[in-house]
């Protein structure tokens, strides 16, 4: 293989001659493993269970991608028991070391990043850009993350004295046992981010990625292992999602926590029941209902190219999906005609075979939650593109959907409050900047939103006013989506996000420490 720029989120195409060739060969391995079961990893070793669950692609369900094991709750206790029984030694390990660890992590998933992303597509359906972004993008936040405990020194500095004889450090030390509960819509990155950041800052982990994408983990967390991790450092469970959630939150071994998901499990299942004894660290990374503002002297061509890419890339299936846009009375009917012809043209397909912008579904649960928004849209008279299930020829044994337009529901329709997870877009007509805003704002969510606008003192009062983590102004390669650590920090306000703090950020790894002052007397 050549060298060739990196593929982010905001790359057109993974189509260069390097890149067919390493997905040629990526999908061909893929293939080759099919349904093979894959084992828990508890205290580095590998454990099969009596019971497993299949795995089916998306991209045709009589596919089975692999086999998932099962874990009892012995399982996941003593998964904790090795995080635990590994803490000390680990903690006391020098951070160079484990960042040493983690490099060669990051350097594994670069040289796997063609099969990685195959398995991607497989299990998931992303298209080839999409599943290869993801991969990098997981390099990168180890990366990063090891960048950023070097400039901190280890988090070890210095701080002032009273007297001369006082020797005063501030110190950061790691929690201990930390579980990390990924989704399926980043299999790769919202997995392996988190686990690196937990066990760089000193913390044992297990983790447990969604039910819906078990063998895309896996074989990444195979690649955490192969880089020498100590017997327990880091846990690998499967299997049921309330199995796992109901220990993390009764277990007082368990020391914190991150989830990645919904709104309800994150927020009403495991944050607000995790303290009991005392406050736990619980880093909970949920939804957002992402606004993108289209003003009246925005550039067009930039607003239908960003609100196109963030709507309807990966079929919709990310957090920061733009879902809701609000358009000036005066560009409205030419943003719409505009877009509309974008939709349109869009070519679906089976991103194994070719590079395609919109693959499938990523689960059955979505397909159903697509046809059920769908009716509710038709059925109020706000349904001007797609809303049907694409059945026929290559489309028939997949959960292949036509990117959706609604326009005109009134604001407290659910379609425009919850969060769908399709491709689903809902365009309302504003008067003013002002009434966009307030419509923006209304939300329990707060993760990401856009503006296009050429008017200095509207884009001024948007970053003054908006509640979101992540925003972005004129944005043609996405509206509201395409962070990249290091670049743009990732993580929400309000119901979004618990800490504050972002993703690939200057302050993501301090979500994993508790400060300790030392005072030493000479």
């Amino acid at each position: 293989m050549g060298s060739e720029p990196k593929v982010t989120y905001v790359t057109l195409s993974a189509d260069s001659e390097d890149a067919r060739a390493g997905f040629n060969a990526g999908i061909a391995r893929v293939q080759r493993e099919y349904d093979q079961t894959m084992p828990l990893f508890i205290n580095g070793r590998a454990r099969n269970t009596r019971k497993t669950t299949a795995s089916t692609s998306p991209l045709d369900t009589s596919v089975i991608v692999g086999h998932a094991s099962d874990a009892a709750p012995a399982d996941m206790a003593d998964a904790i028991a090795a995080a635990e029984a590994a803490f000390p030694s680990w903690r006391q390990t020098p951070w160079s070391r484990r960042a040493e660890l983690l490099g060669d992590v990051a350097k594994r998933i670069r040289d796997e990043r063609f099969y990685l992303s195959s398995l991607i597509i497989a299990e998931m359906g992303k298209s080839r850009t999409e599943a290869l972004g993801e991969v990098e993008e997981t390099a990168d936040l180890i990366t990063y993350y090891n960048d950023r405990m070097t400039l901190a020194n280890g988090f070890v500095h210095p701080m002032d004295s009273l007297s001369p004889q006082d020797r005063n450090t501030s110190v950061m030390r790691p929690y201990g046992v930390w579980a990390v509960i990924s989704p399926w819509n980043f299999p790769c990155a919202l997995l392996g981010a988190p686990v690196a950041a937990a066990l760089l800052t000193g913390n044992t982990v297990v983790a447990k990625p969604s039910s819906e994408t078990p063998i895309i983990a896996a074989a990444l967390m195979r690649l955490f292992q192969a880089a020498g991790l100590p017997d327990g450092v880091l846990n690998f469970i499967t299997g049921s999602g309330r199995m796992v959630g109901d220990a993390v939150v009764k277990d007082p071994r368990v020391a914190g926590a991150t989830f990645t998901g919904s709104y309800e499990v994150g927020f009403h299942q495991l944050f607000k029941q995790f303290s009991v004894t005392y406050p736990r660290p619980c880093i909970v990374e949920m939804g957002g209902k992402n606004p993108a503002l289209v003003m009246d002297s925005a550039d067009l061509d930039k607003a239908v190219a960003g609100v196109y890419r963030s709507a309807f890339g990966m079929n919709g299936h990310k957090c920061s999906a733009c879902s809701r846009v609000y358009v000036h009375e005066a560009v409205a009917d030419a943003f719409v005609e505009r877009l509309l012809a974008k939709v349109r043209a869009t070519e679906i397909g089976n991103p194994l075979e070719r590079d395609v912008f919109v693959g499938s579904l990523a689960t059955k649960q979505s397909l159903n939650d697509y046809l059920t928004y769908s009716q509710s849209a038709r059925n109020a008279g706000a349904l001007i593109e797609g809303g049907v299930q694409l059945q026929d020829g290559p489309f028939a044994k997949g959960l292949f959907v036509r990117p959706t337009v609604m326009r005109g529901l009134p604001e407290d329709h659910e379609l425009v409050r919850q969060e769908l997870f399709v491709p689903m877009l809902h365009i309302q007509t504003v008067r003013s900047f002002a009434e966009a805003m307030q419509m923006a704002n209304n939300t329990t969510l707060g993760l990401t939103a856009g503006c296009f606008s050429q008017n200095q003192k509207e884009l001024e009062a948007f970053f003054e006013d908006i509640e979101a983590g992540v925003v972005y102004v004129n944005r043609a390669a996405g509206a509201t989506t395409g962070a990249w650590p290091g670049v743009q920090p990732f993580g929400g306000w309000k119901g979004s996000g618990s800490t504050g703090k972002n993703i690939g950020g200057l302050y993501s790894l301090s979500c994993y420490l508790r400060e300790q002052s030392r005072t030493v007397v000479e």
